[in-house]
C-alpha cells in the first residue's frame, strides 16, 4: 500500500512542469470531529499523503480511511464497516488547486491565506468544494492548515436511526500537513 501511495504522489507531481518546486508529505494529519448533545466523536489519521506544486497550485490528498483512529474500538469498527465502507471505498481523495498560489511567497517565511478549490471524493461520491486555509512557509517547509465542514448525507453516508442523535449531520474536518521540498 505504501508503494501505491508513493506512486500516486509521484504521478500527480509529474503532471506539473519539471522546473516547478514541489512539496510532499506522507504523514499529514486529518482530524474529524462530530459533536452532539449526547456524544462527541473524534478521530485522527496521521497517514495522509499530500502534494503541492508551487508553480501551478495543483494540490492533492489521499487518505486511507482505515487509518482513522478513534478513542473507542467499536466506533472505529462502525465507521469502517457501516458508514464509509472502507473495504469497498478504501480512500478519500482531494484533487484541486490553490487558486491564489501567486499570493504565496515560498521564498519568504510567513503565514499566507490560501483558497483551495477542487473535487473531494468520499465513499465514491465526488463534490466540488472551495475552502479557505493557510500556508505557513518556514525555513523551506510549508505547513498547510484548514478547517471546514462536510455534510455526511452529501457523501452517501447513512446513519442508522438508533444512533442518529449521537452523530452530527455536519462533521468538522481539520487538515494539518507539513510539506517538504521534493528534491
Amino acid at each position: 500500500m505504501k508503494i501505491l501511495s508513493t506512486l500516486i504522489l509521484l504521478v500527480a507531481l509529474a503532471l506539473g512542469s519539471a522546473q516547478a518546486q514541489k512539496f510532499i508529505t506522507k504523514s499529514g494529519n486529518i482530524r474529524f470531529f462530530s459533536s452532539t448533545p449526547i456524544e462527541d466523536i473524534l478521530a485522527h489519521n496521521r497517514q495522509v499523503n499530500s502534494a503541492l506544486d508551487q508553480q501551478t497550485g495543483d494540490f492533492v490528498f489521499r487518505v486511507l480511511m482505515k487509518s482513522f483512529q478513534f478513542e473507542k474500538a467499536l466506533m472505529q469498527e462502525h465507521f469502517n464497516e457501516n458508514y464509509v465502507e472502507s473495504d469497498k471505498f478504501p480512500n478519500a481523495t482531494f484533487t484541486g488547486k490553490v487558486t491564489n498560489i501567486k499570493d504565496i511567497d515560498f521564498a519568504k517565511n510567513g503565514v499566507y491565506n490560501a483558497i483551495v478549490e477542487g473535487d473531494l471524493t468520499i465513499k465514491g461520491v465526488t463534490k466540488k468544494i472551495s475552502e479557505k486555509g493557510t500556508f505557513e512557509v518556514k525555513d523551506g517547509k510549508v505547513i498547510g492548515k484548514s478547517t471546514f465542514n462536510v455534510l455526511v448525507e452529501d457523501y452517501g453516508i447513512k446513519i442508522p436511526g438508533a444512533v442518529a442523535k449521537n452523530i452530527a449531520k455536519s462533521i468538522q474536518i481539520d487538515v494539518d500537513v507539513n510539506l517538504e521540498k521534493l528534491e
